[in-house]
């Protein structure tokens, strides 16, 4: 497979851009050599410049849940941009996308409407810091909520740690309030609310972590969380930006357990534009700006050819219902991926829900960072390259979630076993 092509073009981006891209995801920095870069897609499938096709299982990085170029989200696109790209002012199709997101997400009762996840994240730390007259922040290792400057922090060893950031340019005194805690470790949050809970705002966590591989939080842990929130009078934040409308149609959160105080969602929400939103109970809702005093606004925050894509994208969801299938699509994907690694004498684990899942290069299961951590990256390098020149697209790093779409089909399922067990022997050989 050739990809004379993606070089040249790649090349003139380094030129251009820091690292020759505009997100560090795209640089196959975890795995080596150099970025495919594509031209266009359909359905289940990716083309780079080189003419080469693939199955493609990144889907945007999970908002092209019904595939590529859908007839539908096109069609509404093409009608926004007729109608007019942004007017910095109310349209219809804030309402509409709202009232579909309240419909579904079982936590939100109003919803604000912003451009990023990132952007989410950051404006319901700030609204529960404001809500709560507080400062204090929890998050977990291994969950990434965004390049917010308090969130971009690194986990210390013991079981609550203030923070240290991880990135330069994020300031000791933009994370000083963040405490890191383990996933899915019910004994540290409770040492950390009895040593922190008076002067906590907040306790971010993804019901369904993306980040460390797919990897699900536990009922207990997130009853825990639950519990301990309310008696200390701290805001349980989801973010669900990544498993919002993905593992459920109403979200992790619709699949039962404890809800959240706020929720944070984007990707799907778009149909594969820039969006995102965060909502949640209306007394809290209210303290953001008219409302309220909390500020938080965007230029293009509402955007219409974005709303116009996530209303398609939602409709077309609650109207076909296709969770079932992508179901039964991604457990043959599992299942396939276990046996073919299995033959090839590979350790390996799977982490999934849903339509979201990863093949892990280590034999225990994974729980949280720690254990992620010890997955053989290099190995999970060479399966990756090995997949590539199958032409299936894969997630480029080992702590990243691959993402079944309703425009796979089982062909390309068993297409991708076949792929994955031809891939796992050469590099268990290699």
């Amino acid at each position: 497979m050739s990809h004379a092509m993606s070089h040249q073009v790649f090349a003139r981006a380094q030129k251009l851009m820091p690292g020759g891209v505009n997100s560090p995801a795209r640089a196959f920095g975890a795995v080596g050599g150099e970025p495919v870069v594509f031209r266009r897609g359909e359905g289940a499938y990716l083309w780079d410049v080189d003419g080469n096709r693939y199955i493609d299982y990144i889907g945007s990085w999970g908002p092209m849940i019904l595939g590529h170029t859908h007839p539908a989200v096109v069609e509404a696109i093409c009608q926004a941009a007729h109608d007019g790209t942004s007017f910095g002012a109310p349209t219809e199709g804030e309402n509409e996308l709202a009232e579909l997101i309240i419909e579904a997400v079982p936590s939100v009762e109003q919803v604000r409407l912003v451009n990023s996840g990132t952007e989410a994240t950051m404006s319901a730390i700030r609204l529960a810091r404001g809500f709560t007259g507080r400062d204090g922040i929890i998050k977990f290792a291994g969950n990434y909520h965004g390049h917010v400057d308090c969130l971009l922090v690194a986990a210390g060893s013991s079981a609550a740690t203030l923070a240290v950031p991880n990135s330069p340019g994020v300031s000791r005194g933009s994370s000083q309030d963040t405490l890191i805690l383990p996933y899915n470790d019910v004994t540290a949050a409770e040492q950390a609310f009895a040593q922190h809970g008076s002067r906590l705002a907040a306790v971010i966590v993804e019901p369904v972590a993306g980040n460390m591989g797919t990897v699900p939080a536990t009922t207990e842990f997130l009853q825990a969380l639950r519990d301990l929130t309310k008696a200390h009078g701290t805001l349980l934040i989801y973010d669900e930006v990544m498993s919002g409308f993905r593992v459920a149609y109403g979200g992790a959160q619709s699949l039962g357990g404890p809800l959240p105080d706020l929720t944070t969602l984007g990707k799907i929400v778009g149909g594969g534009l820039p969006i995102g939103a965060y909502g949640g109970r209306t007394d809290i809702m209210q303290h953001v700006l008219p409302a309220g005093k909390v500020f938080q606004a965007g230029t293009l925050s509402g955007n219409p050819l974005a709303t116009r894509a996530g209303i398609a994208t939602l409709r077309l969801l609650r109207d076909t219902r296709p969770y079932p299938q992508l179901e039964r699509l991604s457990a043959r994907l599992a299942d396939g991926l276990m046996a073919a690694a299995a033959r090839a004498n590979v350790p390996h684990s799977v982490g999934r829900v849903g339509s979201m899942l990863t093949l892990f290069f280590q034999a225990q299961p994974v729980t949280n960072w720690e254990t992620a951590s010890q997955c053989n990256t290099r190995q999970f390098a060479r399966f990756f390259w090995g997949m590539i020149e199958r032409g299936i697209y894969f997630p480029c790093s080992q702590f990243e979630a691959l993402f079944v779409s309703a425009a796979h089909t089982e062909a390309d399922i068993d297409a991708t076993i076949s792929a994955a067990a031809h891939a796992l022997r050469l590099g268990a050989s290699a």
